[in-house]
């Protein structure tokens, strides 16, 4: 299912309004942790956001793994104010926002043995957290999101982890890699793109979600009209389309901007809360 760009900009701004005025004497609260990963031989760290019922009581909760972008790091969504501490409570979810080491672009690198998040952030991460905290532990309750280099890595992570993650929300992410060869260091992680080729077709979300089937996963895009990842982003959102994969592309007035991804993130979380309560991600 896709939306018209102009009905999106009159409808969602205000519902975003009304959400945040309305929860804004709630808050989660912030765990800091280590997470060792055999994978990459190292402690990562970890924010993990708790809804405040977390505290007391025996509920499992639902659990939404919040990915940052190139240049950030475990504590960009983890910051006070950020919306994740409203959202988790809003939407009684464990946020759990690993640290991606800057520009690991969230896989499992190829020419650099010692970057492997992939295998960390879908098998490692997840694993720790279903043994250490009181979550649901089953692909329908889990989601996972991000922004930039995050949302490639939940659209990634999700298309090639389908069996743990049901539900993905891309915000603004550099879903195909190929038309940056000089960017975010990304050949740090795949080697140069001339020399290389195959690996930038394999590692790029757009290559992937070419086998994707609709129902596989719950997937939304949110993007703005001015953000330098718009055409590969319109590109995915066309694919998909043809092949017959239902789907939520929000497209509306807006940069690569952290104050564009603050409004973006309510979206998100309400779309893999569908998800989580009844089977289905929408809008």
């Amino acid at each position: 299912m896709t939306f018209n760009k102009e009905s999106i900009m009159k409808k969602s701004m205000p519902f975003l309004v009304v959400i945040a005025c309305a929860f804004i004497s709630r808050a989660g609260y912030l765990e800091t942790i280590q997470v060792h990963s055999d994978a990459m031989k190292k402690d990562v760290p970890v924010a993990v956001i708790f809804p405040d019922t977390y505290k007391t009581g025996d509920t499992r909760y639902p659990v939404i793994y919040v990915l940052h972008g190139a240049g950030g790091s475990y504590q960009t969504h983890s910051q006070p104010g950020h919306p994740v501490y409203k959202l988790v409570d809003q939407y009684q979810v464990i946020a759990v926002c690993p640290d991606g080491a800057r520009t690991s672009w969230w896989l499992d690198s190829p020419v650099d043995p010692s970057m492997k998040y992939e295998t960390f952030g879908a098998k490692e991460l997840v694993a720790y957290v279903d043994k250490t905290y009181r979550t649901l532990a089953q692909r329908e309750k889990r989601g996972i999101t991000g922004g930039s280099m995050g949302g490639h890595g939940a659209c990634y992570l999700a298309l090639r982890n389908k069996s743990v993650f049901g539900a993905v929300g891309n915000i603004y992410g550099g879903v195909d890699l190929r038309p940056f060869p000089n960017n975010w260091d990304i050949k740090l992680r795949l080697g140069t793109l001339q020399e290389h080729p195959d690996y930038w077709e394999q590692h790029s979300v757009i290559t992937l979600a070419k086998e994707l089937k609709s129902g596989e996963l719950a997937l939304v895009t949110m993007i703005g009209n001015k953000d330098f990842f718009l055409g590969v982003n319109r590109a995915l959102h066309q694919m998909l389309a043809d092949n017959g994969v239902e789907h939520y592309y929000i497209e509306s007035q807006g940069a690569h901007t952290g104050e564009y991804a603050h409004e973006a993130f309510p979206v998100m979380f309400r779309f893999i809360n569908t998800y989580f309560t009844e089977g289905r991600g929408h809008l």
